[in-house]
């Protein structure tokens, strides 16, 4: 516990990116042609002043950890309120700057924005989805997402609520595993503990968003309350392949995306959701699948 009071200080004090968001949850381009159309993270504007940036040795720009998230080509059932946009750049790069910051890793200081159906996509082994509860496959990216989930690659799902946004990831996930099913993760797997120690509860550990987290020092209401079903029991959930390595980590009933986009927006969220939750959780996972 010690040990883990240090590391979080020093996360603290060396968060020096102060965001000026001002929306309800995360930011949205949704259906705007200037996500739809770009390569990296850093080519959309930030509703901040500024993130973070760095470099990395001449000659090893390439050997590095890259963000990448997918821009699924179907919104489809209407349950999420956001869409494959939700959080970004911000949640990208922050999340980025502090794995570099907080491991051994290299680090890409941009985030790729990647299509499914992308030649590339193979390059990227670890991708990024986020709103699930508005996820829609096409019908040829099933195949090729089961594909690369099978050759070694890593999928984190996040930030998605209720009882109607789970029925719908479920449903997209079961078209590309539908011999496999979800388990719940026990908080003692080693997911939980590669680089932070987590001794939260599932429930604890559950990220709002920044209005809903201010709020809770006088509700105690963590989870979101517009959504039909149970939003107050975090879940975290993996798929595994025949060998039992993960191929896929879902976080269900919470939004670790707003947490890694905030940065220090509120004091508040920021010390009580961002620095314990959402950050420690984001940097395990991400070293759980580069060294697993």
């Amino acid at each position: 516990m010690k040990k883990l009071r240090l590391v979080l200080i020093i996360l603290a004090l060396t968060a020096g990116i102060v965001l000026a968001q001002r929306r309800w949850g995360g930011r949205r381009y949704g259906g705007d042609s200037q996500f739809r159309t770009a390569r990296t993270a850093r080519e959309l504007p930030s509703d901040s002043t500024g993130t973070p940036d760095w470099t990395n040795a001449v000659g090893f720009q390439k050997d590095v950890f890259t963000f990448a998230r997918i821009r699924y080509s179907r919104e489809s059932y209407g349950y999420g309120h956001g869409g494959a946009s939700t959080d970004c750049p911000d949640s990208d790069l922050n999340l980025s700057f502090r794995l570099q910051q907080m491991t051994s890793l290299l680090v890409d200081p941009d985030g790729r924005l990647i299509d499914l159906t992308d030649e590339e996509l193979s390059d990227y082994p670890w991708i990024y989805i986020v709103e699930a509860g508005s996820l829609g496959f096409l019908n040829e990216e099933v195949p090729i997402l089961r594909r690369y989930l099978l050759n070694g690659g890593f999928l984190l799902v996040d930030d998605f609520w209720g009882d109607a946004e789970w029925e719908n990831f479920y449903r997209e996930i079961k078209r590309v595993f539908p011999e496999r099913e979800p388990e719940e993760l026990p908080m003692d797997h080693s997911i939980f503990h590669c680089v932070f120690p987590i001794t939260l509860s599932k429930n604890q550990m559950q990220v709002p968003n920044y209005v809903t987290g201010e709020w809770s020092q006088s509700t105690g209401v963590t989870w979101e309350q517009n959504h039909v079903g149970d939003t107050r029991n975090v879940h975290f959930k993996a798929i595994f392949d025949d060998k039992r390595r993960m191929m896929v980590m879902i976080c269900h009933n919470t939004d670790n995306g707003d947490g890694w986009e905030r940065e220090g927006e509120y004091h508040y969220y920021f010390k009580e959701f961002s620095e314990k939750k959402a950050y420690p959780l984001g940097i395990n996972i991400i070293f759980y699948a580069m060294t697993h």
